[in-house]
């Protein structure tokens, strides 16, 4: 009987011992999830632009410029992004992009587009579920080139098919996206690209911006980003509206956008034209946008040619 009670002295003893640190263990654990989750739910959502080398003229494929603009207005009015810019061409070290919800490129395009040596990488991460964007000239790639343009973001410009004037695109309704939150009616001067490669069903792609463009758009002759038979069919024949901006939900859950604007600098001015591209840039990279779209300061000539200096 003594030896039970002894027993039963000494569990005492080494229960009493043990569930304190078991609760203060178990206090220590909560609070590290705790932080762990707020430090998750409070981390930034990361943009990164990669900015080619600023081709054509002054005020004309500002690619540095444009960026700059387009990621302080992101990190001036949306707290929730961290926006960064990789300045002519591809990143020196990549680790810059390391844990990137988004990457945006706008570049000059062609056979030296700068993601293409690199588009493996790039695979990788879009397979990771990183956003991408492509404006403008970062749109075309050669035709082998293509797919990787249609699994990112849904459509690129593909030529012999597409063209690429200059015109005026009036835009007097949008969908019921985010992309398209606070957008109004408006018309705009650029060298908007049309007759876009798609996939033939358009699975996962929502056109933004769609317009008819005049007829006058295709008066040039023939040629690799001119004119075609196809793309008269299209305008001329069957009078389809064009699809200049897009957005594209992937299989996987991923996003992307392409716009075929942005080749004129000025064009960043206008309200509309500047918040559907932020807008597009925060919902790639699953950021939240504002009921009224992302919010910016339209940008003064001064503003403006200060960007059109050339970025070293």
């Amino acid at each position: 009987m003594e030896a039970i009670i002894q027993i039963e002295n000494t569990m005492t003893r080494i229960f009493t011992f043990i569930l304190p640190l078991i609760l203060c263990c178990a206090i220590a654990f909560g609070q590290a999830s705790a932080t762990s989750a707020g430090k998750k739910s409070s981390e930034k959502k990361k943009i990164v632009f990669i900015a080619g080398p600023d081709s054509h003229g002054k005020g004309e494929h500002e690619h540095n410029g444009g960026s700059t603009l387009l990621a302080k207005a992101l990190n001036d009015s949306l707290p929730g992004v961290e926006a960064t810019v990789v300045h002519n061409g591809w990143p020196k070290d990549e680790r810059v992009l390391d844990g990137a919800d988004a990457i945006v490129f706008y570049c000059d395009g062609g056979g030296d587009h700068l993601a293409l040596p690199h588009a493996p990488y790039l695979d990788k991460l879009v397979q990771k579920g990183v956003g991408i964007v492509n404006l403008h000239f970062a749109l075309e790639v050669p035709q082998e080139a293509g797919k990787y343009l249609l699994q990112w973001i849904g459509g690129y410009f593909e030529i012999n098919w597409s063209v690429n004037p200059v015109w005026e695109a009036s835009f007097a309704s949008f969908p019921d996206h985010p992309v398209a939150r606070g957008l109004k009616p408006f018309s705009i001067t650029d060298e908007w690209y049309y007759h876009m490669r798609f996939p033939a069903d358009m699975k996962g792609v929502t056109p933004i911006l769609q317009a008819l463009p005049p007829e006058a758009t295709l008066n040039r002759p023939d040629g690799t980003h001119s004119n075609n038979p196809a793309v008269r069919e299209s305008v001329i024949t069957k009078k389809e509206p064009q699809t200049l901006a897009w957005a594209f939900e992937r299989p996987d859950g991923g996003r992307g956008f392409g716009f075929t604007g942005g080749h004129i600098h000025k064009n960043w001015q206008n309200d509309n034209f500047r918040k559907l591209v932020l807008n597009a840039i925060t919902w790639a990279a699953k950021a939240d946008i504002p009921q009224n779209g992302v919010p910016s300061a339209t940008p003064t000539e001064n503003e403006l040619n200060a960007l059109t200096k050339r970025v070293n």
